[in-house]
């Protein structure tokens, strides 16, 4: 894979040039371009497939940049950023009257992430402005949390992946909108919602009431981080009953399970998935994108937690579930 590396001299040399470079953070891997020039986002939603009103997070090397992507910051801004960057934590605040449409997707706002993964972070820092980079895969499908998955997805499309290894957090980062009256939760990921209204000192208001309904934001679809392979989400017995009927029709199904002691259902491969809300996150799309090309018919995932700390994974499997048993 020979546009595999971890050269910042060409990926700096590349952006520079308006070109693609994937890039590792501490959540996915990013599609990163220049965020400032619009014919290079233009190449992120080509290779993606992505909508061009669907908005792209801009990546800062740190909080001193947020002035010059962002206007009439308040201060909860500020304290999250001091709080939480370099973390998985994207901001959505009002846009400056310069940044481009292709970014935001046409509308007043900008989401402002600053990453911590270090050869993320490095390359940022000698960047200087801002990367577009949303995750490095087809639209719509499982992030990819390695450089072998983002060259599984475009092979030599790509013309420098930078290989910094797993992607320690594995989903994405946690969006909080500051436009609005109240700061409000779009989407949980890298940074729990009680570690952010601790900062805050107030509760954050959830994307689904009807004043934020209308906002466009990354990795809000109904449909999203979705497997080819039909992935169907219940209780474990509700699993087992579907995985005896899908073999005796002849069909091949993986069973994505927690149980510690998993009584062998026949016809059905089981696959063990970690008891812990972090080691699961990491884990879920590494798992779903191995076994979406295991030649299964389908993919049956034990129903995960509902506690707390399991928000983000819940909110994952949600958008790429097919369909759900009970």
């Amino acid at each position: 894979m020979p546009n595999l590396s971890i050269d910042l001299d060409r990926a700096l040399a590349l952006l520079q040039a308006g070109e693609l470079v994937a890039i590792p953070t501490e959540t996915v891997y990013g599609l990163a371009a220049d965020a400032s020039q619009p014919h290079a986002v233009a190449k992120i939603f080509a290779l993606k497939g992505r909508p061009a009103d669907h908005p792209v997070i801009v990546h800062i090397a740190g909080k001193a940049q947020l002035d010059d992507w962002a206007q009439d910051i308040p201060a909860a801004a500020r304290q999250l950023a001091d709080a939480f960057w370099p973390g998985s934590l994207t901001l959505i605040l009002k846009r400056k009257p310069h940044v481009p449409d292709a970014v935001t997707g046409g509308q007043d706002t900008v989401g402002l992430r600053a990453p911590a993964h270090p050869l993320a972070h490095a390359l940022l820092t000698r960047f200087g402005g801002g990367l577009a980079a949303p995750s490095a895969n087809q639209f719509g499908h499982v992030s990819p949390t390695t450089a072998r998955h983002v060259f599984n997805e475009f092979g030599e499309r790509l013309p420098l992946i930078l290989d910094g290894g797993p992607c320690p957090v594995g989903v994405e980062s946690t969006i909080v909108g500051l436009t609005g009256d109240h700061p409000t939760l779009l989407r949980p990921g890298g940074v729990p919602v009680e570690a952010i209204e601790a900062v805050l000192g107030v509760k954050l208001v959830h994307h689904e009431k009807p004043a934020t309904a209308q906002m466009r934001v990354s990795g809000l679809l109904d449909s999203h981080y979705a497997p080819r392979t039909p992935l169907l989400v219940g209780p474990l017995d509700a699993l087992a009953r579907e995985a005896a009927q899908r073999a005796a029709a002849g069909e091949r199904v993986a069973l994505l399970h927690r149980s510690q002691m998993l009584l062998a259902v026949a016809g059905a491969t089981a696959h063990a998935m970690p008891m812990a809300a972090d080691d699961y996150a990491r884990a879920l799309y590494a798992s779903l994108r191995e076994l979406d090309t295991g030649g299964f018919d389908a993919l049956l995932l034990e129903t995960p937690p509902q506690a707390a700390e399991w928000l983000a994974v819940n909110d994952r499997v949600k958008r790429a579930a097919t369909g759900w048993l009970s």
